[in-house]
């Protein structure tokens, strides 16, 4: 009888799996909630259908002396895999709260070891529909890739595209198994490695030497130098100054404790970042960090002054590339500024943190780091996972999902959300997620850390509002300059954090000057206050 099919794991994937520790498992979960039921067989039908089409997702894991390997599954059962639960609400939680705290009891549940490392959970009774919460192991899929592949499996979905297998069917035993490892898989891992380096190969030359007992002389010489460059970087990681003392930071006990927010409508985010000069991402991440301040502040901490780091992902294609597969992200390690309260203040500097990280070399640092961290002795990886873990708080991703809403099984999806793992010991996961015109946050935290992360998710959109108003009473003047504009709003502000508290929409009229910042379909009378137009960035000058 003919061996199983078999694959050697990539490097860095091997790195993921290895990061698994008593507190934090380096496990992706996300969760789907459906308008309308869906039945266990029909998931467990659609999945063998679309998603085995990836042989990954057919493959265990098999340890060797020399790292680890993927392995076909002759023993793969689809009941193992898709599996029925029912939610069982205690006294008072509502079946979006008991939702809530499976996706966290089950983002600490280790995967089977003997099977390959990945299960959905179907809950057929669902405030009025259904629910599917999905688990992938990081070494199989990073929350890019997740989101991919669990689109394609979406009613109306894409079958994954086939490619020449001459070179594996003669056995070839190189890390690009096949398209869902090589192109989707690992955007933050192998394929991202080639963009990572000035020079667009280092990393990846450094992986392949520190694996090749015969590597040329031309090898060793770009092993030196590119090992000379982690090394830089791991010094000016461990020069950074640790993370401010926050109650988010500390010993991790275990135990997580899911959230997400309700939906905001992208066109405002947008319409709030043309007003100020400001990009997407710049609105949700001050958004982000004022909820952080805020939770501090309602607990009778002072922030002031304070900031904390989180590690986000950096895109590294260009845009106008963004169609290919096999996306490229770096990660770095942003600064939240946690202790500004005046909102505009703080969205600017959030932008100033961002522009800095996208025109350096600061992407490569942590990536560079962990991934050789995978291939050396466990002590020492944990040794700098544990430096990692005073130089940063939280781990921070922003995923933009489809415009237009998708379906599956029939069942309109009416809302998602998903969570990376946090590594060392860290306890503080934060994802922003868009999709259908909206967009959402959610939280990952460790009970002894956070043990309630409702009190952060809310004030995401308190944050929001208070934004949206403010940028509403700037003078179009300002708006673009940010030392004018947080100098205008500094009254404003107390105004606006006071109409915020008292409704969303509560927002005194602006002067003549003032104007909305874009068209929007909320209605209140916010979105009825002045019609002047947003300013063009081409008319304007560009913001400092």
């Amino acid at each position: 009888m003919p061996e199983p099919r078999s694959q050697r794991m990539a490097r860095v994937d091997t790195a993921w799996l290895r990061m698994d520790n008593d507190v934090n498992l380096m496990m992706i979960v996300g969760v789907w909630m459906l308008a309308t039921p869906v039945t266990l067989q029909a998931v467990r039908a659609r999945v063998a259908e679309k998603l085995l089409q990836y042989e990954r997702f057919r493959q265990r894991i098999e340890h060797d002396a020399i790292g680890c390997r993927w392995v076909e599954d002759a023993a793969f059962e689809i009941e193992h895999h898709v599996a029925p639960m029912t939610l069982s609400p205690g006294p008072g939680e509502t079946q979006r709260q008991a939702l809530q705290r499976l996706c966290g009891e089950m983002a600490c549940t280790p995967l089977d070891e003997d099977r390959p490392p990945w299960q959905f959970h179907v809950v057929e009774d669902y405030e009025g529909g259904s629910a599917l919460v999905a688990r992938i192991h990081h070494c199989v899929a990073d929350g890019i890739a997740l989101i991919s592949v669990m689109h394609s499996i979406t009613d109306g979905g894409s079958d994954p595209p086939q490619r020449a297998r001459a070179a594996a069917d003669a056995g070839d035993d190189g890390d690009d198994g096949d398209w869902l490892s090589e192109f989707v898989m690992r955007p933050l891992a192998g394929v991202a490695a080639q963009a990572l380096d000035l020079s667009g190969q280092g990393i990846a030359r450094t992986l392949q030497a520190l694996s090749d007992p015969e590597a040329s002389l031309a090898g060793a010489l770009e092993l030196a130098r590119s090992g000379a460059r982690v090394l830089g970087d791991a010094a000016a990681l461990a020069l950074l100054s640790d993370d401010s003392p926050t109650r988010l930071k500390g010993i991790p006990e275990g135990r997580k404790l899911a959230t997400w927010s309700e939906p905001l409508p992208l066109v405002e985010v947008k319409a709030i970042g043309k007003a100020l000069g400001c990009s997407v991402n710049d609105v949700l991440l001050s958004c982000a960090a004022g909820a952080i301040g805020g939770y501090l502040r309602a607990l009778g901490d002072d922030p002031t002054g304070q900031e904390i780091r989180a590690m986000v992902p950096v895109n590294l294609r260009p845009l106008e590339e963004a169609w290919k597969l096999g996306n490229r992200f770096g990660l770095a390690p942003l600064v939240l500024p946690i202790g500004i309260e005046n909102p505009i203040e703080r969205v600017f500097a959030v932008r100033r943190r961002m522009a800095e990280l996208k025109g350096s070399y600061q992407p490569l640092l942590a990536y560079g780091v962990l991934a050789l961290a995978g291939l050396l002795a466990k002590p020492v990886q944990d040794a700098i996972l544990d430096l990692f873990a005073r130089k940063t708080t939280a781990v921070m991703t922003n995923v933009p999902g489809p415009s237009q809403p998708l379906s599956f099984c029939g069942a309109p999806l009416r809302q998602n959300m998903f969570w990376v793992p946090t590594t060392g010991n860290l306890g503080l996961g934060l994802s922003i997620l868009s999709y259908a015109g909206g967009v959402q946050f959610g939280l990952m935290t460790d009970r002894a850390l956070c043990p309630d992360p409702r009190q952060i998710s809310e004030r995401f959109a308190t944050e929001f509002e208070q934004l949206l108003l403010v940028t509403m009473m700037l003078p179009w003047d300002d708006a673009l300059r940010p030392a004018a504009a947080a100098s205008s709003v500094a009254a404003p502000a107390t105004a606006a954090t006071a109409a915020a508290g008292s409704g969303p929409r509560a927002a005194p009229r602006a002067g003549p000057r003032a104007a909305r910042p874009a068209a929007s379909p909320r209605r209140g009378p916010a979105a009825s206050g002045a019609r002047g137009r947003a300013p063009s960035a081409r008319s304007r000058p560009s913001p400092p």
